[in-house]
């Protein structure tokens, strides 16, 4: 059971809600209330909290403006910034990079500043690598922000195994070599899919793929959409790694 109405909600808000609940749980964005974001049970409430993440909510507006979308909870427009997609390239990426740079004006950021024009992409994969400044520490003592970067980015895996509230999932870790970041050879991950009787999405099933955000299960994917999200994520590593050679 999900132990949610999600069925009441706009599909946009619902979506935008599994994906944005397991770092507003962990106090890394939004405002502090995670559990509107775990009921799911009123629209308002929802779209309230989402204004309130400064992180997503500069990308969600630049999709949902160059594709036309007159709300930025749209289904497809949060599809797009979480998992991937072709909207993602009817976004401007010079209008995007000088958007971003004006909303996180102040905040110490990863690349952003130094990135050539022309380079963003609105998916929460370039927000993860470029706008964090976690890759500015990857010359240091790279376990820690490779740690970070993998729970945070949204990614793809094969279910394993299902026990209880967890889920074994195969997916791609992060890895840095030779001043090269990408995916690595697949590993298993213990990943939750419920708690308290709650999950964001129903329950796992073996050979299913499905997307993940730090340690929480999100949902099912297509193949369609697995291979958006692979092909976003690599898009982005490709920024980071040219912006860095």
């Amino acid at each position: 059971m999900t132990g949610v109405t999600e069925q009441q909600l706009p599909a946009g808000h619902a979506l935008f809600a599994r994906y944005a609940f397991p770092p507003n749980e962990l106090g890394y964005c939004g405002p502090p209330d995670a559990d509107v974001l775990l009921r799911r049970n009123n629209a308002a409430d929802v779209a309230a909290s989402a204004k309130e993440f400064d992180g997503a909510w500069p990308y969600l507006n630049a999709i949902a403006d160059a594709v036309g979308r007159h709300d930025a909870l749209d289904e497809d427009v949060v599809r797009s910034y979480w998992v991937g997609g072709p909207m993602l390239a009817d976004v401007d990426p010079v209008t995007l990079q000088t958007r971003l740079r004006t909303a996180f004006t102040g905040q110490v950021t990863g690349l952003l500043a130094d990135l050539p024009d022309g380079h963003a992409l609105a998916h929460h994969s370039f927000h993860v690598f470029v706008v964090y400044p976690w890759v500015r520490f990857l010359d240091r003592d790279p376990s820690t922000p490779l740690k970070v970067m993998q729970d945070c980015r949204v990614r793809w895996g094969t279910v394993q195994a299902v026990d209880d509230d967890w889920a074994v999932v195969t997916t791609q870790p992060l890895t840095y070599a030779d001043r090269i970041l990408a995916l690595g050879e697949p590993a298993d991950e213990r990943l939750r899919w419920r708690k308290d009787g709650t999950s964001l999405a129903p329950r796992p099933a073996v050979g299913q793929t499905v997307s993940a955000h730090w340690d929480w299960i999100c949902g099912a994917l297509t193949d369609e959409e697995s291979a958006a999200l692979a092909a976003a994520t690599q898009l982005t590593l490709d920024v980071v790694n040219n912006a860095r050679s």
